[in-house]
């Protein structure tokens, strides 16, 4: 299913706000322009919080020149581990829109199996797709 939506303007600063719409395990998303530059957070579960900060910048890609690609570092606090979706999503996001990006994760269930996990990481790749279908417009 597609990600629930809203967009909001405010002032100079655009917001997005995507939910996925997947069987269990859902996760949101907040993306705001500052300037040129894309904020996005990525939030779930009993308690949402920041676990992980991801940013990244475009660059030509190492295998083929013309296409876009983009490095990212990512800070993850003591614990968390919301790192691998941070950094894909700052990844993809910049080579996507050829913007700087930085996106923060926190997604919290307590004892999830890994069944569980993986949905959670699949409604996070949602999400961004859908984020950078609609950024693109």
């Amino acid at each position: 299913m597609a990600p629930e939506s809203e967009t909001e303007q405010r002032g100079p600063l655009e917001r997005i706000r995507l939910a996925s719409t997947g069987p269990a395990r859902n996760v949101e998303a907040e993306a705001v322009w500052i300037g040129g530059d894309l904020l996005v957070y990525i939030f779930g579960g009993e308690a949402p919080h920041i676990g992980a900060v991801a940013a990244a910048t475009p660059r030509p890609s190492l295998r083929d020149p013309h296409e876009r690609s983009a490095t990212a570092s990512v800070l993850t606090f003591v614990g968390h581990k919301e790192d691998d979706l941070a950094k894909q999503a700052a990844e993809r996001l910049a080579a996507a829109l050829d913007t700087n990006v930085v996106v923060t994760a926190g997604i919290h269930w307590d004892d999830l199996p890994a069944d569980d996990i993986e949905q959670v990481m699949a409604n996070g790749r949602e999400l961004i797709q859908e984020l950078i279908a609609r950024l693109r417009k």
